[in-house]
């Protein structure tokens, strides 16, 4: 007891002090312990929700997924379920389709038995005849139309030829200086070399030469071979009173002439000595044809187109002669010298054959007095000044601005006994084409071009409105279409101007459109330029009434205008009728002023061709 009075208050401090510190130490234990046991629990709930949690994302998906491959099902199913219905409707309306054609051929076999029953033997004879008629007449189109095309493609072959000698005309020039001492010096460097092989080289140019004269050798006989056909089919036509026959021979004159034409222009000769003959063979060739039409329609020859087959015949006879002189006279060496531009006896005859052979009749051309030329001064140039080569190119790109040219090129001039022309090339994205423009004034006097045209997407009026606005574009106004002609792909017209209402034919123009691209492909301007001028124009003395009256009678009249027509290297005020007899289109032209009949002219192949009026 006196040992605890006597501690003192300072111990027991320290005392009280270190049992608070230890209390304290054993709840620090404590909290500790239970501060861990919780923080263990609290986690593994927290790891229990999230399981749950993503087992039940993981059965949305599922589901999901479930219900659009469902969805995918249904629509495939829908889609099958449409498409049986769709198949099943066009069944159901085919097989409608086919009941109802049938019961059409039914109906008409039907209609047709009756009417066979009632049919006379004389008018089943007349339908036998006509049905035939009909495929004779499809089978005769398809042709026309092939020879159409194959005639184009040759004409565009030759011009084609024609241009690129031209060119090489034209690079024939002198060089300057500088080019002679080049020459010079490169003669002096390649002399031995060239020394070594001139020999060898000429022994090769010859003999290429010589296999080239001896094609021409056989083309001079072949085309001598289809001269003589020509003359026995021609005496064969004009004796044979067979329908039949006639249509069988004149289908082979018309062949042999379009054969004859191409041989023709593998001969070593310039164009222009043989113009004429080639000329010839395509007019019999057209003739042929539109002969062929009429006896196909059941129609006979009329007089004109036997004075026709007389003239082709008593012409061909004369060509034959002078064919079979030539071949007789010719040689390789003739050959060698016409090749080679010089004088030959090849040249000379079909020179002498195209001057004293030759006279078109009238029954065998384009249209009314479509080749007038006269051989004067240029009227429609006159007071008009000289372009250059420069401003003829410009002019070029300015009349065919519609057709993207790409380049334009003068070639050269052309020069005549009336006027002076430049060549000109115009290249398109389409090919070239070839235009010639006077020297005097800047005008067109030719326009040609290739285009491929086998089908007729525009009408004959169309094709007119085309032409008019070409020509109105080029400076020629004050035109009107005077006729066309057509072969289902090119449409052929004439125009000519008009003074006072009076048709100058003197002054014609022609321009080719294309039915199918429905443009201009071609224009021919000589007759405008060469002639056309204000006139001085008479009154008609004579109503036209009057006039009327000195036309056949027998004739139905379904045209007639005041015209002023070439005659005798004169012109002549005329009245024009336009009219029909036993199935042939005439054009008879009556003097204003006595009254008097002038010409007749015949139209030859109606069936390709009609006139404007």
């Amino acid at each position: 007891m006196a040992t605890k009075k006597n501690m003192s208050s300072g111990a027991e401090k320290v005392e009280k002090l270190a049992n608070e510190k230890k209390n304290c130490t054993n709840a620090k234990k404590s909290c500790s312990g239970s501060c861990k046991t919780g923080e263990k629990s609290g986690t593994v709930k927290s790891q229990s929700a999230t399981k749950k949690s993503s087992a039940k994302s993981q059965l949305t998906e599922r589901e999901e997924k479930r219900l659009a491959h469902a969805k995918l099902v249904a629509e495939k199913k829908q889609a099958r379920l449409e498409k049986r219905l769709e198949h099943r409707r066009k069944r159901a309306e085919h097989i409608a389709e086919m009941k109802e054609k049938r019961a059409e051929r039914r109906a008409l076999k039907k209609e047709r038995r009756d009417y066979l029953k009632s049919e006379s033997a004389e008018a089943r004879r007349e339908r036998i005849a006509a049905e035939r008629q009909a495929k004779l007449e499809a089978k005769q189109a398809k042709h026309e139309a092939y020879l159409a095309e194959k005639k184009a493609k040759r004409e565009h072959e030759l011009k084609l030829k024609a241009q690129r000698r031209a060119e090489k005309n034209d690079k024939r020039h002198a060089p300057g200086f500088g080019g002679w001492l080049a020459a010079v010096i490169s003669l002096g460097v390649t002399s031995l070399a060239l020394g070594t092989i001139v020999t060898f080289g000429w022994i090769n140019m010859d003999n290429m030469q010589m296999n080239m004269a001896g094609a021409s050798t056989q083309s001079l006989y072949e085309l001598n071979s289809i001269i003589d056909n020509l003359d026995a089919d021609l005496s064969r036509v004009r004796a044979s009173t067979s329908t039949g026959d006639r249509v069988r021979t004149l289908t082979e004159i018309a062949i042999e002439s379009e054969t004859a034409e191409t041989v023709l222009e593998r001969m070593p000769v310039e164009l222009t000595m043989t113009e004429q003959l080639a000329s010839f063979l395509n007019k019999v060739s057209d003739s042929a044809k539109g002969m062929i039409y009429d006896l196909a329609r059941g129609g006979e020859l009329s007089p004109s187109q036997l004075s026709t087959l007389n003239y082709m015949y008593s012409t061909n006879r004369t060509i034959k002669e002078a064919m079979n002189e030539l071949v007789s006279s010719t040689n390789t060496m003739d050959m060698l010298n016409a090749m080679r531009d010089k004088q030959s006896i090849l040249g000379e005859s079909f020179t002498t054959l195209q001057n004293n052979t030759f006279e078109t009749p009238k029954g065998i051309q384009d249209g009314p007095f479509a080749d007038s030329v006269k051989k004067t001064n240029p009227r429609a140039l006159e007071g008009l000044e000289e372009i250059t080569p420069q401003t003829a190119e410009e002019l070029a790109w300015k009349y065919f601005a519609d057709y993207k040219l790409t380049a334009v090129r003068c070639t050269g001039e052309a020069a005549g006994n009336a006027l002076t022309a430049y060549n000109l090339c115009l290249d398109t994205p389409d090919g070239q084409m070839w235009a010639q423009i006077s020297k005097l004034g800047g005008k067109v006097i030719m326009f040609d071009s290739y285009k491929d045209c086998s089908q007729n997407n525009f009408s004959v009026d169309r094709c007119e409105a085309i032409a008019q606005d070409f020509l109105s574009s080029l400076g020629y106004d004050f035109m009107k279409a005077v006729w066309t002609s057509e072969n289902g792909s090119t449409c052929n017209l004439n125009f000519a101007p008009v003074q006072d209402g009076v048709i100058l034919y003197p002054d014609l123009i022609k321009v080719k459109v294309c039915e199918e691209r429905g443009i201009v492909t071609g224009i021919e301007a000589m007759n405008y330029v060469l002639n056309h001028s204000e006139r001085t124009l008479s009154d008609a003395t004579i109503s036209i009434d009057r006039a009327r009256e000195n036309v056949s009678g027998e004739m139905t009249i379904d045209g007639q205008r005041l015209t002023l027509i070439p005659l005798n290297g004169g012109e002549i005020l005329c009245y024009e009728f336009v009219g029909s007899y036993d199935g042939n289109e005439y054009y008879v032209y009556v003097d204003a002023t006595t009254g008097e009949e002038m010409e007749v002219l015949t139209v030859i192949g109606t069936a390709q061709g009609r006139a404007l009026m």
